[in-house]
């Protein structure tokens, strides 16, 4: 009896996640998978924070505890 259940319930799973993968593909989620990885290990300064900068904010704390 239970390999009436397992064995439809494994192939519905089987297809579940072929069918997941499908859809990813068509939705381009493995359209470039180095990039993130690349971009990663560059040194670009990160872009200007509008606003105050994490060295004005430090210099500041330091002021007034001095």
């Amino acid at each position: 009896m239970s390999l009436v259940v397992l064995i439809p319930l494994s192939i519905g799973m089987g297809l579940l996640g072929l069918a997941a993968f499908i859809w990813a593909l068509r939705h381009d989620q493995f359209d470039d998978p180095k990039g993130n990885a690349s971009r990663v290990l560059l040194n670009d300064k990160p872009p200007a924070m509008k606003g105050r900068t994490h060295e004005r904010l430090a210099s500041n704390t330091a002021d007034k505890h001095t």
